[in-house]
């Protein structure tokens, strides 16, 4: 296909995801008008900030239609900007699309720790494969409402602000299974409330379209679960020498454990966080084995 083809080619690709794009947004503007107006909420503010961006984008884009397009640099610039964000846009889209039956083949995170030679120990496996003991661990140590909600627990993040404004030293996170996902899978560590709000931007979308057991199964396979292991199976084979389909409650809480900073709280040697932590979570999970919801979903 010659140059002129192909460039026509991607300009209709760039139509067609620029209406998806679109409907993405309207999607995700109602669901933060709708999700974030919460009587009392401590973060409803959320709910401002990214309808002023929104709008501020908007604006941005008229200023640019109507008065900077004219200027041969800015309109070179602005064609460039355009192009990446939707290599950008439609590769998260594809990956949003692919998550629905597989793995996705690497993420930022697991490129960030070769690049900085911590290495890339991981091993993908099916659901089915993962047994219900580090399943039932990873909800009762990170998100014990995940059968419940819809991507935020709002409760949590209310305890979690209230706390920070309390303790600014010690910074406690509110972050559900989905949110976690979402920036595993199509973000980046860290980036302030930027990376934040796409982090919810893609959490409300995966919690759309996938189902819990699809959002569980890809967080379990993709999470870093020590320093450049990924994975329940890569942990398990690491740390225990065996499948992740045969661990037992201690060790699948002792990996569980160390899930809030798996460079600095370590399963082997055993850290003093994992080893009391790991404790903690063995007691939720025996409070959490009633929960039909949760039987539902690991088993």
């Amino acid at each position: 296909m010659k140059k002129p083809q192909l460039l026509q080619l991607w300009k209709k690709i760039e139509q067609i995801f620029l209406w998806i794009f679109i409907a993405h947004v309207l999607f995700f503007i109602w669901f933060i008008v709708q999700k974030f107006s919460v009587e009392g909420f401590v973060v409803k503010n959320l709910q401002t900030k990214v309808l002023w961006v929104c709008l501020g984008i908007i604006l941005i884009g008229l200023l640019y239609y109507f008065v900077l397009r004219k200027i041969t640099a800015l309109h070179k610039l602005a064609v460039w900007l355009r192009d990446v964000f939707f290599v950008c846009y439609i590769s998260s889209f594809m990956y949003l699309l692919l998550g629905f039956v597989f793995n996705p083949p690497i993420t930022l995170t697991q490129l960030g720790s070769l690049i900085s030679f911590n290495g890339l120990q991981r091993d993908y496996i099916s659901y089915n494969n993962m047994g219900a003991n580090i399943k039932l661990a990873v909800i009762a140590a990170e998100d014990q409402l995940f059968p419940d909600h819809d991507g935020f627990d709002l409760k949590a993040i209310k305890k979690a602000v209230k706390y920070n404004q309390k303790h600014p030293n010690k910074i406690r996170g509110a972050s559900t299974i989905s949110q976690q996902t979402a920036k595993n899978i199509f973000l980046f560590q860290g980036g302030g409330f930027f990376r934040k709000g796409l982090e919810v931007y893609f959490t409300a979308t995966i919690e759309a379209l996938w189902s819990k057991k699809t959002i569980l199964a890809r967080y379990l396979n993709i999470a870093e679960m020590g320093r450049g292991v990924f994975g329940v199976q890569a942990a398990a084979q690491k740390y225990f020498h065996k499948d992740a389909a045969n661990l037992t409650r201690q060790e699948a809480a002792m990996i569980a454990a160390c899930l809030p900073n798996p460079k600095k709280y370590t399963v082997v040697p055993l850290s003093n966080y994992v080893k009391y932590r790991a404790a903690a979570i063995l007691r939720q999970m025996n409070n959490l084995d009633g929960d039909p919801d949760i039987a539902e979903l690991i088993n």
